[in-house]
């Protein structure tokens, strides 16, 4: 858990900044690597010649996949400092979301099998209110992350 903590001065519990895993993003990163290699090799080897140079474009637009997964990761934060927890997405029209850990009234976590794997899931925060839960895909070690948020909603307010 510790690598999600940062201090604040004067604070009697660390900030946590939850972001969503690399792990998938890495993996596909790969994949489309070696899909991209695998193309410009075959273009190179045999099929230039049958059908033309402009196959050479296609494997460059494989990589755009990784390209827009990473973008969307760098862009989603969420962050628990004090009493609130904050939810931002976006770049150019961003859209933020704060929620008071004492209208938490339950976190779930749901892993599809995949994400099992590499204990990674989703989490889902149910507050009070009209806007009744924020779901926070693809976190790492999520039922840590769910047992601290549940923690930090039941202790109330910390004072800043």
């Amino acid at each position: 858990m510790a690598r999600y903590n940062t201090m604040r001065e004067n604070a009697t519990v660390p900030d946590l900044i939850i972001r969503p895993t690399a792990k998938f993003l890495k993996a596909g990163a790969i994949f489309a690597s070696i899909v991209f290699l695998a193309l410009e090799i075959g273009c190179l080897i045999s099929w230039n010649h049958a059908v033309g140079p402009w196959l050479m474009a296609v494997p460059p637009l494989i990589l755009i996949w990784p390209a827009m997964r990473a973008m969307r990761r760098r862009l989603t934060s969420t962050s628990i400092t004090g009493d609130r927890l904050r939810y931002e997405t976006g770049l150019a029209a961003k859209s933020t979301r704060t929620i008071q850990l004492s209208k938490v009234q339950d976190v779930r976590v749901d892993q599809r099998l995949s994400q099992r794997l590499f204990n990674v899931g989703d989490l889902s925060i149910e507050t009070a209110g009209e806007a009744s839960r924020l779901t926070i895909h693809n976190v790492d070690n999520p039922q840590e992350l769910a047992d601290e948020i549940m923690n930090r909603a039941q202790r109330g307010a910390i004072p800043a």
